[in-house]
């Protein structure tokens, strides 16, 4: 038994010396001493071993193992090491090398219109609501006092996915849905993407975005409504902007107006950048027809209120001076790094 010990033992650092891989290392591991292994196969034939030899011949088997286990660790630990440095070889970095420069990207121009807007707006009290852009035909056009076969309909060049359901033309129907809810008082904007069938061009598109606000409360007034955009527009554009209304006509507001400011680039006087006007048309607004507050349960004889929307690439032309719309979706990155 002694002798055949002796035989394995040699027989293992025969192989481990010329052992070139760890999985070679791990091969001659199991070779020996897995559950098939020489080493195994032995102590399997202990019950053949007289008892009262069954101590040393255990205690040499025993040796057998460590001796084997320690050449093998020493063996992984050389196969490493010249693992190791083989790849440093390999891998040499040249520290005088340019480094590769890493591009961070920034926030597109309508975000950083969009925010601002927000900004002034949740500075004044306003929350900002969100609504879906798959709507109902209910909420985008029936309780907007816009029914079925109204012009405005139309005019929108809607996209329907069926009789009932459409891309929303406006974020007008997040106001709906909040009016809906009953919870008074209401001060909020809904920023969103709408969609109309609208050719591409330099200020069109089918996909664009909005910004509408709505206040209801009681003895709310056109003044106020007054007030109010006179104050973003200050925000936006500067504190020496002016603002001027012009009577409008919006089915779901009741008197309607469409809103100029002055322009910020001339202070009114007029420029190339208003067309010589002095002022610039930015939004349109009103106070809510009561035929929409009853249609949405609320009480017109003891609420009121005003709504206003601003198209957010408007916003982006304007404050940026760009003179085309597409600019804004082209991902043209020599024009979008300057922001």
């Amino acid at each position: 038994m002694e002798h055949m010990l002796q035989k394995i033992r040699e027989a293992a650092n025969s192989q481990l010396e010329h052992a070139d891989s760890l999985d070679k290392l791990n091969e001659i591991r199991v070779n020996f001493l897995g559950k098939k292994g020489e080493l195994t196969a032995v102590l399997k034939g202990m019950r053949d071993v007289a008892p009262e030899d069954r101590p040393k011949v255990g205690q040499l088997v025993n040796e057998t193992r460590t001796a084997i286990e320690d050449a093998l660790e020493e063996t992984k630990k050389h196969l490493e090491s010249a693992a190791r440095e083989a790849r440093l070889k390999k891998e040499v970095l040249d520290v005088t090398r340019p480094a590769v420069k890493t591009m961070l990207g920034h926030r597109h121009p309508n975000t950083i219109a969009r925010e601002e807007v927000e900004r002034i707006f949740v500075g004044m009290g306003y929350e900002v609501v969100e609504g879906p852009e798959v709507e109902y035909d209910e909420y985008n056009f029936e309780k907007l006092n816009i029914p079925a076969n109204h012009p405005a309909k139309d005019e929108q060049d809607t996209f329907y996915i069926n009789k009932n359901i459409l891309l929303r033309t406006q974020t007008s129907s997040v106001q709906a849905r909040v009016m809906e809810g009953g919870k008074l008082p209401i001060r909020i904007i809904s920023p969103g993407r709408v969609f109309r069938s609208d050719e591409v061009d330099a200020t069109h598109s089918p996909s664009f975005h909005q910004i509408e606000g709505l206040v209801i409360d009681e003895h709310v007034t056109f003044a106020d409504l007054k007030g109010t955009l006179a104050e973003f527009a200050k925000e936006l554009f500067g504190p020496d902007t002016k603002v001027k209304f012009r009577p409008h006509h919006f089915p779901f507001t009741e008197p309607s107006a469409e809103v100029d400011v002055t322009c910020f680039k001339c202070g009114g006087k007029g420029c190339r950048f208003c067309k010589g006007e002095g002022w610039i048309e930015i939004l349109g607004c009103g106070m809510v027809h009561p035929h929409v507050l009853e249609m949405c349960g609320i009480d017109p004889e003891q609420y009121s209120g005003f709504a206003f929307g601003v198209g957010l690439e408007r916003i982006a032309l304007l404050k940026y001076e760009i003179d085309d719309m597409r600019l804004l979706y082209e991902n043209d990155i020599r024009f979008l790094k300057q922001f």
